[in-house]
């Protein structure tokens, strides 16, 4: 079976560390960016598996960076990560075709299934 891999864009480090350790210790390649642009820069080197997305960052929030990404054509799934939910912004990432929208504190093996759930969605 090939790696999988995943790319984390959260403004706050903790969450970065957090799901950078659990996911390498589950054998998935990890990348971590801070911010939206951060995170386009690594897309337009390297492609993903599915993408963690944080909903609330500054300069570029998780949909502002989800519509680029769409833009570019990259059909990579993404879930959004968010302590900020609201009806607005889950209806706009349904929009966006995002596969799904998990709410902090999350329990971390259930987000696992969700991203697991994520790749085997895509690769069918």
């Amino acid at each position: 079976m090939q790696e999988k891999s995943v790319l984390v864009v959260d403004d706050e480090l903790l969450i970065r560390d957090l799901l950078f350790d659990f996911f390498l210790e589950k054998g998935y390649r990890v990348s971590v960016a801070d911010s939206g642009p951060a995170a386009l820069e690594k897309l337009a080197k390297q492609n993903f598996d599915v993408l963690l997305v944080d909903l609330k960052m500054p300069a570029m929030d998780g949909l502002e960076f989800i519509k680029e990404v769409r833009k570019k054509k990259i059909s990579t799934p993404v879930v959004i990560i968010t302590g900020f939910p609201s009806l607005e912004s889950a209806l706009e990432a349904l929009r966006q075709r995002v596969y799904d929208y998990v709410i902090k504190p999350f329990n971390i093996n259930q987000l696992f299934a969700t991203v697991r759930r994520a790749t085997e969605s895509a690769a069918a």
